[in-house]
Formats: structure tokens, C-alpha cells, sequence
């Protein structure tokens, strides 16, 4: 008889090695079939709803691993919330409208944009929009992301272009659109108006240079002749330059220098001396910013005159506390100028070029007038100092190049006239992490009017129509009309038809006597696009509902889309559309810089599934702190990887140990268990509450460390790791190893619903090897409830003692084994010493303590002090190891004197010998 033979070892084929590269298109391809959305839909139509509306990925290029980290987090949480009580539908969503789609084609496509019509490149543009849509679409799916795939929300949709309409003309009702000439952020290099959203700040050289600007008439307070200094790190703005504010409430304070006069505020005058190298300087008259208002001095390049004037804005932190003043070029300069009437000079054109008004230098491009400015100054003795410096200029998020204010007619949407509305709607959303409501607070308090119009081809046209007199026209009648249109053809058909096709049939207007109009040519900004989600998407679908529960997204999205939408929200229906908002960090590499191509750093997630598998990206995604920037190398997900076979192989041991386990037929009752086994579901139950809590609070980290510290702690170093002397070497049905059996049954299910939202493919492969199970994937089951264990406090208190003094036995062991006292454990008998409360435990506990130790022997020998000296010394007890007496039994290698009593098996010891008369000779 081959011994080997009567073992009960562990039979399954789920496979030891994930091979995730290969199986997990397999199992997607399953859940097309089955179509697992639309099921879990189905079973979960009846429960309340949770809503996590998906913020629009730009659809252009691959997938990154900031995208990873973004959707597989929306996956956690729409996976979990189905299992947990709700209808948690998720419908993903693009944003397809803007800049690098027009970019891509131009250069990336060689399409030549004077060669075609504006609708005729805005069908291009939509062809590529959805090329790129379809790629991404495919790698989201590859990362195991269950959403309305075949349904998802696109903003060139007719039906979200209607919509996003509808949301624009309600702002317009309410008197919140407006159209203004203002300065605004202006992207040369793009040739449009920018958002705030659309602003990212790099560091720039830029010239440094100090102007004197002489005073023409004092009004009494000066004398006139004395040279006000201003300072600019734009000379390219001196030529709008229109007039100088003052504090009002600043002491200002004139100074004789080398024989002339200089005006600066008294608090800057050292710091500006030292900057002009005035060895010998004097203060010889001081005054009130207020006293100087509407002094007039001469500009220093043009036959004009700058006035004096006033402004809140004026501080002592740099500079002179005298500003160059350019209502053109500047918010608070266009708001002070207004104030005085100076009016607004912008001769600066969409291109960045100097115009005719830049009397000298037209033609120039803004950078480059630069040095002739400078140099001209300086012919003019108005130039006291040029230097350089190098500090955070704003850039075009787009082409990462400079921008630069300008004054244009725009449209506004007015953010003053309903801030406090906007400031209550963020104090009454929950935020992740809590800083997030600060962070939205403060840029909504500070925030100027957001301009909304854009100088571009490819976006949603803004719905106004202008009359003969120049009278912009926004009605209920034209609004409902043209969304109409819209949802019928799409918001091509604005530059498909003449301005009199657009128009309700027999529209007429006071200011068009003649009954003409034209249309407006500016499209609308893209965080107008996306910001209208909530009513696009939420209120367009049945399936979702406004407010949503949850939006997920960077920490840029602060200012982009989590802004857009309170704004739009807040305007259209007086709240946020959003009860909570959560913000992950950026994705980084090992050593924490920003990824890109010239670094050769980038990790893509494509690679990371093609050899390693989406489940380990996605495990990756748990296991890091997200609310903050995160890292991503080999390395680490190597490391992750680790953690990942850990956790496939006790899901193959569960598995392998449970093939002969009916739980219909062979479950024990509680009450039947012993006090391990008792305790092992106490920790099934603490697992299973924390678990289910942290998805909850989105601490994904703690649901990954909880999950690897109970396969590898309570299960592989404990309870799996005794429990194999019971599993394999008993009868089947051997009241202890139906005991373990139950225990290890319990742990599979519970385990595996836990972990599927976080490993969706895994879950359901190993679901797919329980027989006993009726649901054809875990997505379709329900996350596991803890179950009410009497005295379970006590039963974990007394064994979690216990399980310290085995840590102290395993120490002693391992000791004695690299002292070459002995080979495996299983080799060892232990003799322990021991007082008070640790004797009183050893000697409380029923179980076999060989078995639990994993030794051939064990004594409670004495107390602690009549421990040998050589005894391994530990807080509660001493240790002694020694080799087991006896022979090794060849079916369960326990080292035991009672090898060989039985006449039939005399390599065996009378435990095994018994085992294999009663259940594997025949006669």
C-alpha cells in the first residue's frame, strides 16, 4: 500500500499560477456574454440608488495611469455599493469638445483647415473624437471596469449638446450671462480666451525693469517734475499703460537722489534705493496716497499723459507701491480704470502681435517687443534699471506656453451675482479628504466672473443671436428652439445653416427692423461642456438622478470640473450637483516625479496588464494612499504582485481543502466547533466589519493590508498551517477536520465577496470552482454579514494571548533550529515553563498543543523559575527545545515512540495505522 495514497490531499483546478495576462480577457469575454451589467441592473432595481457620475476623460491618446487610477477607484465603489444594499449604476462618460482634438487633426492628421469649411472640420473632428473614444473605451474594459459600456455619455451627443443649451439659456434668464469687454486669460498660442480651469503656472525669465513716469501736474501736492517709479515684469505693457494707482491709505514718500525727485511708498523706499544703487539719498516730504489722486504724469513713450488713481489692490510686498497700470492687460486694472474712466487700450492682437497702437513696435510679437521697449525707454531717461529675474508665470494647460491678459468682448457667466449660493452648496457637500471643502471655498470666495466664450471651431456654439443694433438676443423662444434643433442634428447644423434658418419660424425683434440677424461665432468653454453633466447626463437619463451621490476625480479638478459644475449646478437649481466629492492625487514614478517621455519614466497600464495582469493594477490601486500623489514602478508592483500570489494561493488552499466538502451535508453547527475554530470565525467576523467599513470611508489601503495580514497571518501562519495535520492525515469525515472544513468554508465565501470589487476576475474565477454556490458570478451576490458569536470577546481575548506565547514557542524553535538542535518543527519536543496567567491559559485549552505548535511533542513542565538555565527566556514563559524521541511516521511525520505497534504498518505510527485499517484496507 502506498501511504501517500490514503493522505486527503488538496484537489481543485483552480490553477496556482494567475497567468492574468491571458485568463482575464477569457473571463471578460464571459461577462459579455452573460451581460453582467445589465444583471446586476436587474437584481438591484428595487434598492435605494447611489450615484457615481463619472467625470469625462478627455478622449484623446491611450489611457495613462492616472486614468487607471481614476476609474478603477469609481470601480471599488459602484462594485461595492451593488453588493451592499443599492442600484449602483455606472454610466462612463467624454469629454470631447476643445483644443487637442483641433491640435491632432492639424498636425498629428495634415489636415489643412483653410482648405474645408467650419462644419466640414467639425465632422472631422467629431470622426476622430470617436476614434479615440473607442480605443480608450476598450482599455477601461481591459481594466476590468464595469459600467453602461454601450451606452456611455459623450458631450457631442445631440442629446447632451441640447441639454448643455438648455443649462446656458437658464443662466441667461436668471441674468447670470452676460457679454463684456474685460480682460482675460489669452493664449497666444491657441489664439482664445482661457479659463482659470485652463491656467497651470511654470517658471519663467522674465526682464525686471524699474520706469520713471514724470509728474506733469501735482494738484498741489507735488510740484510737478518729480518722477513716480512704477515697477513690471511685462515691459511689452508699458505702451497700454494708461495710469498709476496708488494705495490710498499708504504713506508715500518723495526722495531728492542724485538731484532729482522720486515718488515711492515711505515702506519700499530702502528696498528701492538699494535697488537703484542711491548711495545718497534723503526723504524730503511725505504724504497720503489719497493726496495724490488724479495727479497726472507723463508716459514716457507717447505724447500722453497717466493718471493717478486709487486702488484697494495696491500692497507693499514687492515693487515700489506705485502700479503700472494697464486697464487692457490687467483685472484690477481694468476695474480701477473703469472707476476713473480711462478707459481700455489692448494693442495687442489674437496672435500675440503688437497692433498700430503700439505706436513703434506694431507688428512685434508681445515677447519680442520686449527689448525695443526697454531700449526706447531707456533713450527716453525713463528707464532707471533692467535686470531679470525668473518667477511662476501662467501658461496654456493646453501648450504649456505663456499667456498673457487681454482685454476682449467675451461672455461671462457672472459668478458674483450668485457666490453665496455657490459658498453655501460647498459647506453642505462632504468632502474627501476635508481639506477639499476649504480648497473649493476659497477659490469660489476669490474667484472673478468666469469667461465662458472661446475663439475655436470645435465645441458647442454659443446660442445668441444678434440683432441689427447689435443687440445680443437670448430667449426662452430661442433657446428652446435652437436646443431643439440641436437634439434633432446636432450643434453642427449652427454652421451648417444661415442665421435665418436657425431662428423659430417668424421670429421677429425690435432692433432688427429689417428682419436681419446674424449669429454669434464663439463656442463655448469645455468646462461649460462637462459642467453641464448634471443635467446632460443625470437628469437626461432614466436610469440616474440628480444629485448624485458621489464625483470622483483628481485634485485638479478643483478648479476644472468639480468648479463647472457648482457653478452650472448651483445656477440652474440653486444647489450643488453633487451630495459628496472625493479627489485622488497624481500618479508618479518609484521615485516620485512626474512621468513623462523625455524622462523615459512613464508606467503604462497597458504594459502593466499585458505582463502582469489588471487585477494586480488594480490591487496596486488599493494598496496606496490615493488622496495623495501615489507611486508606481517595477518595484512596486512586483511587490504588489507578491501580495497578490498570497492572496490567489489561500484562496487555492480554501479551495483544495474544501473538494470533499458538502456544506448541505457536512457544515458543523457552532456550537460544534472548537474553541480555534470559534476563534478563527471571530476574525472572520472583524475582517469582514472592517472591510465592509472601509469601503465605506474609501480607505481602500486598510481593506488591502487587512486582507493580506488575514491570509497571512490568522490563516497561513496559524489556523492553515495546524490545520493541514487534521486536513490531510483524518478520515473525511473525522468530526475536527469537518470542524476546520466548516471554518475554511465560511472564510472562502466571505473572502471572496470581499475582495471583489478590488479583484473582479479573480473573484469570480475562484467563485466559478465552488460547487455549492447557484449565483453564476459573485457580482451577483451580496457582501457577507458577521455573524453573532456569543462570548466572542472573551474567545478572542484569551486565544489572541495564546497566539503571542506560540509566537514566543516559534522564536524558541527557530533557535533551536539554526543552533542545528533540530531540522523542521515537526522534529521538536517543547517543555514549557510558566506562572500565573500563561499556565493557567496553556492548561484552559482543550486542542491538541502539539498540533497547534507543530511539534512531535509538548510538555507543561513547571513553573517559570524552575526553567534550566539554557532555556529560551521570553516575558511569560521559558522554552526548552529538544529532538522528539521516536521515529518519523511516514504518513503524517510526526516524530512519536509509537511508530511500528501496529503488526499491519510498522512505519506508522498507531494514530495513522488506525486511520488506514478503518477507512483504506480492504480485505
Amino acid at each position: 500500500m502506498e501511504y501517500k495514497d490514503t493522505l486527503l490531499m488538496p484537489k481543485t483546478e483552480f490553477p496556482m499560477r494567475g497567468n492574468l495576462p491571458n485568463r482575464e480577457p477569457q473571463i471578460q469575454e464571459k461577462w459579455e456574454e452573460m451581460t453582467i451589467y445589465q444583471k446586476v441592473q436587474e437584481r438591484t432595481k428595487d434598492r435605494p440608488m447611489f450615484i457615481l457620475h463619472d467625470g469625462p476623460p478627455y478622449a484623446n491618446g491611450d489611457i495613462h495611469m492616472g486614468h487607471a487610477l481614476n476609474k478603477v477607484l469609481k470601480d471599488f465603489i459602484v462594485r461595492y455599493k451593488s453588493m451592499s444594499g443599492y442600484n449602483a449604476p455606472y454610466v462612463p462618460g467624454w469629454d470631447t469638445h476643445g483644443l487637442p482634438i483641433e491640435t491632432a487633426l492639424t498636425k498629428n492628421k495634415k489636415v489643412n483647415r483653410k482648405e474645408l469649411s467650419v462644419a466640414e472640420f467639425r465632422k472631422l473632428c467629431a470622426e476622430y473624437a470617436w476614434e479615440q473614444i473607442n480605443n480608450q473605451r476598450e482599455q477601461f474594459k481591459r481594466l476590468g471596469v464595469r459600467g453602461d459600456w454601450e451606452n456611455p455619455y459623450v458631450t457631442l451627443n445631440p442629446e447632451y449638446e441640447a441639454q448643455q443649451i438648455k443649462v446656458f439659456g437658464e443662466m441667461a434668464k436668471k441674468g447670470y450671462i452676460y457679454k463684456g469687454l474685460k480682460p482675460v486669460y489669452w493664449s497666444p498660442s491657441s489664439e482664445s480666451a482661457l479659463a482659470e480651469a485652463e491656467i497651470e503656472y511654470y517658471d519663467k525669465r522674465s526682464a525686471s525693469i524699474y520706469v520713471a513716469f514724470t509728474v506733469a501736474q501735482g494738484n498741489e501736492v507735488l510740484s510737478g517734475g518729480e518722477k513716480i517709479i512704477i515697477w513690471t515684469t511685462t515691459p511689452w505693457t508699458i505702451p497700454a499703460n494708461l495710469g498709476i494707482a496708488v494705495h490710498p491709505d499708504l504713506e508715500y514718500t518723495v526722495a531728492d537722489a542724485g538731484g532729482e525727485s522720486f515718488v515711492v511708498a515711505s515702506a519700499l523706499l530702502e528696498t528701492v534705493a538699494k535697488e537703484l544703487g542711491w548711495e545718497d539719498y534723503k526723504a524730503v516730504k511725505t504724504f497720503k496716497g489719497a493726496e495724490i489722486e488724479r495727479v497726472s504724469a507723463k508716459h514716457p513713450l507717447y505724447d500722453r499723459e497717466s493718471l493717478v488713481v486709487l486702488g484697494e489692490h495696491v500692497t507693499t510686498d514687492a515693487g515700489t507701491g506705485c502700479v503700472h497700470t494697464a486697464p487692457g492687460h490687467g483685472e484690477d486694472d481694468f476695474i480701477v480704470g473703469q472707476k476713473y474712466g480711462l478707459g481700455v487700450l489692448c494693442p495687442v492682437d489674437e496672435k500675440g502681435h503688437m497692433t498700430s497702437e503700439a505706436l513703434g513696435f506694431e507688428g512685434m510679437f508681445y515677447d519680442a517687443a520686449n527689448k525695443p521697449i526697454t531700449e526706447k525707454l531707456e533713450e527716453a531717461g525713463a528707464l532707471l534699471k533692467l535686470s531679470f529675474i525668473t518667477h511662476s508665470y501662467p501658461h496654456d494647460w493646453r501648450t504649456k506656453k505663456p499667456t498673457i491678459f487681454r482685454a476682449t468682448a467675451q461672455w461671462f457667466a457672472s459668478i458674483k451675482d450668485f457666490r453665496e449660493d455657490l459658498l453655501q452648496a460647498v459647506k453642505d457637500t462632504k468632502w474627501v479628504p476635508a481639506w477639499g471643502e476649504t480648497r473649493l471655498f476659497n477659490m469660489v470666495r476669490d474667484r472673478g466672473d468666469w469667461c465662458i466664450s472661446r475663439q475655436r471651431a470645435w465645441g458647442v456654439p454659443i446660442p445668441v443671436f444678434y440683432a441689427e443694433n447689435g443687440e445680443p438676443i437670448i430667449t426662452d423662444e430661442t433657446i428652446d428652439h435652437v436646443s431643439g434643433l440641436f437634439r434633432e442634428h446636432g450643434s453642427n447644423i449652427w454652421f451648417e445653416r444661415e442665421t435665418k434658418d436657425l431662428l423659430p419660424e417668424g421670429f421677429t425683434h425690435p432692433g432688427s427692423p429689417n428682419g436681419n440677424f446674424t449669429k454669434e461665432q464663439d463656442i463655448m468653454d469645455v468646462w461649460f461642456d462637462s459642467g453641464s453633466s448634471h443635467q446632460a447626463v443625470l437628469l437626461e437619463r432614466d436610469d440616474l438622478q440628480r444629485p448624485a451621490d458621489l464625483y470622483l476625480e483628481g485634485s485638479d479638478q478643483y478648479r476644472g470640473w468639480f468648479n463647472s459644475s457648482l457653478s452650472t449646478g448651483v445656477a440652474v437649481t440653486g444647489k450643488a450637483p453633487y451630495k459628496g466629492v472625493l479627489s485622488h492625487g497624481f500618479a508618479l514614478d518609484g521615485e516620485g516625479r512626474k512621468m513623462s517621455k523625455s524622462l523615459g519614466n512613464v508606467v503604462l497600464p497597458s504594459k502593466v496588464m499585458n505582463q502582469l495582469g489588471g487585477d494586480i493594477l488594480r490591487l496596486w490601486v488599493a494598496s496606496v494612499d490615493y488622496q495623495a500623489d501615489v507611486r508606481v514602478s517595477d518595484n512596486i508592483l512586483k511587490q504588489v504582485a507578491e501580495v497578490y500570489r498570497k492572496i490567489r494561493n489561500t484562496f487555492r488552499f480554501l479551495l483544495g481543502n474544501l473538494a470533499d466538502f458538502n456544506p448541505e451535508t457536512d457544515a458543523l453547527a457552532f456550537d460544534e466547533l472548537r474553541d480555534v475554530d470559534r476563534y478563527m470565525m471571530v476574525k472572520l467576523n472583524k475582517l469582514t466589519d472592517k472591510v465592509k467599513k472601509s469601503y465605506e470611508d474609501y480607505e481602500f489601503a486598510a481593506i488591502f493590508h487587512a486582507v493580506h495580514n488575514f491570509c497571512t497571518i490568522e490563516l497561513s501562519s496559524f489556523y492553515l498551517d495546524f490545520a493541514k495535520d487534521v486536513l490531510y492525515i483524518e478520515a473525511p469525515d473525522n468530526k475536527e477536520r469537518r470542524a476546520i472544513q466548516t471554518v475554511l468554508y465560511d472564510t472562502l465565501l466571505s473572502l471572496v465577496k470581499l475582495v471583489a470589487p478590488i479583484l473582479p476576475h479573480t473573484a469570480d474565477e475562484v467563485w466559478a470552482h465552488i460547487d455549492s454556490v447557484s449565483e453564476e458570478s459573485v457580482q451577483l451576490t451580496d457582501m457577507p454579514e458577521s455573524k453573532e458569536i456569543a462570548g466572542a470577546d472573551l474567545l478572542e481575548k484569551k486565544w489572541d494571548a495564546f497566539m503571542e506565547l506560540r509566537d514566543d514557542v516559534l522564536k524558541a524553535l527557530e533557535e533551536a533550529r539554526n543552533e542545528k538542535v533540530i531540522g523542521k518543527s515537526l522534529t521538536a519536543s517543547i517543555e514549557v515553563y510558566a506562572n500565573g496567567e500563561a499556565k493557567q491559559l496553556l492548561q484552559s485549552i482543550d486542542e491538541n498543543l502539539k498540533q497547534l505548535f507543530i511539534v512531535s511533542g509538548f510538555k507543561l513542565a513547571g513553573n517559570y523559575e524552575d526553567a534550566p538555565e539554557d532555556a529560551h527566556t521570553c516575558e511569560k514563559v521559558k522554552i526548552t527545545v529538544k529532538p522528539a524521541e521516536g521515529e518519523t511516521c511516514e504518513r503524517c511525520w510526526v516524530v512519536t515512540t509509537d511508530v511500528g505497534e501496529n503488526e499491519n504498518h510498522k512505519t506508522l505510527c498507531t494514530r495513522c495505522a488506525a486511520i488506514v485499517d478503518e477507512h483504506y484496507t480492504t480485505a
